[in-house]
């Protein structure tokens, strides 16, 4: 499925053309190397410009722009569309101070930009101190607007600081007390990280950081875009990958965390239920999941030949899925949609928060809208204490499988059901799950591919049994 197309807003194309102009060797060498930029693998052969607008007067550029990109279609996919969007924040001055030395991404040689130094904006703090004014008094700048939750109370002057992990987005923090995340890669539509925090939020549902402000873009013919989410920061919290590695590193038991994370993440599953629609899911539901799935599977085969001698063994769980009887407590809902132990935080009082709903940011953003089985959500997680556990050497699966069972004790416990109920569902997930894993560490890290392949082993000699046996 395709994304809407983003067009230039009025004007854009025809009265800043020698800005675009002047920056497009700097990008063209600058944006493949960032985390975020999604087109890595093929050479960037030019950029058409959204939108501008300049937020500080000789000092700061928002810009969106496509950046256009050479794509063969796979067989069964759509011609390549005009390009990615992404949202730019370039900073220039006449002369760029040491601090700034590592933003730099070059200097113009023509163009309203000749003469300056253009760097990349969020490590500068008077950058990111605006950008913070800004979100604390809703109204538009240019394209630009600023929305601001009611009752928030946002202090001015906080001190903001650069997260250092970026991957899809980039994050700023602000005083220790709020954190801004800005998408850089953005579509029409409103995102699910701003989406359903903000439905939480109304169900007083306090698993999930409300957010306080956030920003879109407004451009003719298209549904807004989601740029940026204002909430608190959880000064002090444990990022659950790094607790559960320290505690496999020091030999400690981590059953318990992981039964409140269940019950957390059962609690956020009853929350998003009531605040959105959910539907059955029958026949035909169940039908469309499998086959998604089953062609996931045998395009991943293609790519990657070690899946190939497991493809029936693992088609059988699909297949599975889809001769489920019918019956009444089926159904599919919103769900965070990328859920693992990373997405998940520990305050010091020792409760679990959930952060970060983007959904797989590589799938279109209709799709991860679309209500999903809960269950996908817990398929996520067991995965992911699978991870964890081999990332300890020794490989540690009894750890892993206790984990996995108290998880999935603590979501019975919560209300979410008890996730060994319906076998075949949780395997279908699961084993879809370990595909992804597959595919993504076959193309990033190689080295990692000895996880899902234990996983993929496992469940393709599974006969109808639950997952973790």
């Amino acid at each position: 499925m395709s994304e809407a197309v983003i067009r230039p807003a009025a004007g854009y194309e025809s009265t800043r053309p020698d800005l675009l102009a002047s920056l497009d060797p700097l990008l063209r060498a600058w944006l493949p190397r960032q985390r975020w930029f999604a087109g890595k693998g093929r050479p960037v052969t030019g950029f058409s410009l959204v939108a501008s607008t300049e937020l500080l007067p000789s000092g700061l550029l928002h810009l969106l722009v496509r950046a256009q990109q050479p794509t063969v279609p796979a067989q069964g996919e759509a011609a390549p569309g005009p390009g990615d969007c992404y949202q730019l924040l370039l900073g220039f001055r006449r002369t760029l101070p040491p601090h700034l030395a590592p933003a730099l991404i070059g200097h113009p040689e023509h163009g309203p930009l000749a003469g300056y130094a253009v760097y990349e904006g969020l490590h500068d703090p008077r950058v990111a101190t605006l950008l913070l004014e800004r979100l604390r008094t809703p109204g538009r700048s240019g394209v630009l607007r600023f929305e601001l939750a009611p009752g928030a109370d946002i202090p001015g002057g906080l001190a903001p600081r650069t997260l250092g992990a970026e991957q899809s987005n980039s994050s700023l923090v602000y005083g220790e007390r709020f954190i801004l995340k800005l998408l850089r890669r953005v579509v029409p539509g409103v995102n699910p990280d701003l989406e359903l925090p903000l439905l939480l939020a109304r169900e007083g549902c306090s698993r999930v950081p409300a957010p306080a402000a956030w920003c879109t873009a407004e451009l003719d013919g298209t549904e807004p875009l989601t740029l940026g989410v204002l909430q608190p920061f959880l000064a002090g919290a444990e990022d659950g990958w790094e607790l559960a590695l320290r505690t496999l590193a020091k030999g400690d038991d981590f059953r318990a965390q992981a039964h409140a994370l269940g019950r957390a993440t059962a609690e956020v599953h009853a929350a998003l239920a009531s605040a959105a629609p959910t539907v059955s899911l029958g026949p035909p539901q169940r039908e469309q999941i499998a086959d998604a799935m089953l062609e996931r599977l045998r395009a991943t085969a293609q790519d990657v030949p070690m899946l190939r001698p497991y493809v029936s063994s693992l088609g059988a769980a699909f297949e599975e899925l889809r001769e489920l009887p019918d019956t009444d407590d089926l159904f599919a809902q919103r769900v965070h949609g990328d859920l693992h132990l990373g997405q998940c935080l520990r305050t010091a009082d020792g409760s679990w928060n959930l952060i970060d709903f983007e959904g797989e940011p590589a799938r279109p953003l209709a799709e991860r809208r679309k209500p999903q089985p809960a269950v996908r959500d817990v398929a996520g997680m067991l995965r992911s204490f699978d991870y964890a556990a081999r990332s300890h050497q020794p490989w540690a699966p009894r750890w892993a499988e206790d984990c996995r069972a108290a998880y999935c004790a603590g979501y019975a416990a919560g209300g979410g059901g008890d996730p060994y109920a319906y076998p075949a569902l949780l395997r279908a997930f699961e084993t879809d799950k370990a595909v992804y894993e597959l595919l993504y560490e076959a193309r990033h890290r190689p080295d990692w591919l000895p996880v899902p392949m234990a996983a993929i082993r496992r469940l393709a000699d599974a006969s109808g049994g639950p997952p973790h046996h």
